[in-house]
């Protein structure tokens, strides 16, 4: 999964659900004038298409690789037969997807109640959760796309959490140098979806995805 790479695009049909091993994938609602901003991301936390067995088939969403690295894919039909079995696949993804909706529900309240500063804090803090590395390759414009405001405002912030030395920014790149600075300057909406997450998803190693995988396949 390369950085930029679309994997579907919204109301298409589902053919493939993806399991991000190394690579992150932001979901995406588009408006009608090509604006848009992130409603969730997905890792080596979760699965990139629950509208595959939640009964939709498709999705108002984009979604596109954020970070690029590796993930595996399965035909939708191949999980479907899974999950129509009705045990631990289908309870895992359930669990999964009540995680996902509240990263959506959250990420709503904070890009309406909360500063750039502060939003920029709660999508660095989740990127780094999902990550071996505290290296991020993102430029500001993707981060301005990311949260749905200006680059001006990215630029603004992201040069307060510099001078703060939480951060460092250069040409593309973001290295997080004092994570626990980031934790104390994020809103409350980091803690909420880190939290649902780790209640609902803590008995679920890293791995656990392929393995399902394997399984189905």
């Amino acid at each position: 999964m390369l950085l930029g790479d679309v994997l579907y695009e919204s109301s298409a049909k589902l053919q493939y659900v993806y399991f991000p091993t190394t690579s992150i994938v932001s979901l995406h609602y588009v408006l009608e004038n090509g604006g848009s901003s992130e409603s969730a991301g997905v890792g080596n936390e979760g699965v990139l298409g629950v509208s595959v067995f939640m009964g939709g088939g498709s999705t108002p969403s984009r979604a596109v690789v954020q970070t690029g690295g590796h993930g595996y894919r399965l035909k939708a039909h191949v999980l479907m037969e899974e999950f129509n079995r009705a045990g631990p696949v289908l309870r895992l993804l359930l669990r999964y997807t009540q995680a996902l909706m509240t990263q959506m529900s959250q990420t709503a309240v904070c890009n309406r109640h909360h500063s750039v500063e502060q939003q920029l804090c709660r999508w660095l803090l989740l990127t780094l959760d999902r990550l071996p590395t505290n290296e991020l390759t993102m430029t500001q414009e993707l981060i301005a796309n990311m949260l749905g405001v200006r680059r001006e405002g990215v630029t603004e912030a992201a040069g307060r959490l510099q001078t703060a030395g939480y951060i460092r920014y250069r040409r593309g790149h973001i290295t997080v140098l004092n994570r626990s600075g980031l934790e104390g300057a994020v809103c409350e909406c980091y803690a909420v979806v880190r939290k649902e997450v780790l209640r609902l998803l803590s008995d679920v190693r890293q791995r656990q995805a392929p393995a399902i995988v394997s399984r189905v396949a």
